[in-house]
């Protein structure tokens, strides 16, 4: 077992860690090869590297390897982004071989559900075993074992 996050601001970081620590996981980042900054986060900016990235359905992002392969159950955390799992995700599940993995998803938003980032996801990669996902803005030490349960 194993929790697999991307976070460019340490929110899913956060949540990421209580999840491992809760579920006795190990913990692995998914670290692009360009990290984030606030300029290329502006999502306000449609020039911005997150704005021009997640219009554009083919973006994969160079992302350093993330060894899961004798995992057989992936909690996947990432932030929100346009109502989506960010592209270094999609990167990421990509790189591994997921048939007979089970993918627990979590999410961090600022606004939105995870509701159409997890639908969109297991449309994409139908070959893994998809459990419902979870937003977890902020969650207690209650509803981060509950979730693990």
């Amino acid at each position: 077992m194993v929790v697999v996050y991307f976070s460019a601001t340490a929110t899913t970081q956060s949540v990421a860690k209580k999840i491992a620590l809760a579920a006795g996981a190990e913990l692995k980042e998914i670290i692009p090869m360009e990290i984030y900054t606030s300029a290329d986060l502006n999502w306000r900016d449609s020039q911005s590297r997150s704005s021009v990235e997640m219009h554009d359905e083919k973006s994969r992002p160079s992302i350093q390897p993330v060894d899961v392969k004798d995992a057989k159950v992936i909690y996947l955390g990432y932030p929100i982004w346009w109502d989506l799992a960010p592209r270094v995700v999609n990167t990421f599940l990509e790189s591994v071989d997921l048939k007979g993995k089970m993918i627990i998803p979590f999410a961090t938003s600022g606004s939105g559900p995870i509701t159409n980032s997890v639908k969109v996801l297991k449309a994409q990669y139908p070959e893994a075993n998809w459990k419902e996902g979870k937003l977890l803005n902020g969650a207690s030490e209650k509803t981060i074992n509950d979730f693990v349960k």
